[in-house]
């Protein structure tokens, strides 16, 4: 029903910036869904980062709130992840993810769908 495919990880320095993108296919209406963005970083848990459903609200991880910036691209049927102000503990796989049922914000979605990942890497 949907399939996400995210890009545009990599490696920075400390304090740099970098744009994730996810590409969504669906047989959905896209404004059925809400998106967000998920981070794993090796030997921790699996932990939410940023949220926008239909209505275009945001919600952010408070570690990453006032750095980070998702929006949707309807027309494109994308998502994106603006970070800025990278630090280390940024570090580690980022997901896109895309919840049908009825959550609104990122701490209570409970995605279906998971796209493979992209890597992220903050040195110091």
């Amino acid at each position: 029903q949907v399939q996400l495919m995210e890009s545009g990880g990599g490696s920075v320095q400390v304090g740099g910036s970098l744009t994730l993108s996810c590409a969504v296919s669906k047989s959905k209406p896209y404004s059925n869904y809400l998106m967000g963005w998920f981070r794993q970083a090796p030997g921790k848990e699996r932990e939410g980062v940023a949220g926008i459903n239909f209505d275009g609200e945001v919600s952010y991880e408070d570690s990453v709130k006032g750095r980070f910036t998702i929006s949707q691209d309807n027309a494109k049927n994308s998502v994106s992840l603006q970070m800025n102000s990278l630090k280390p503990e940024d570090s580690g796989m980022y997901y896109c993810a895309a919840d049908s049922g009825w959550a609104s914000t990122i701490a209570a979605m409970a995605p279906d769908y998971w796209g493979q990942g992209t890597q992220v890497t903050v040195s110091s």
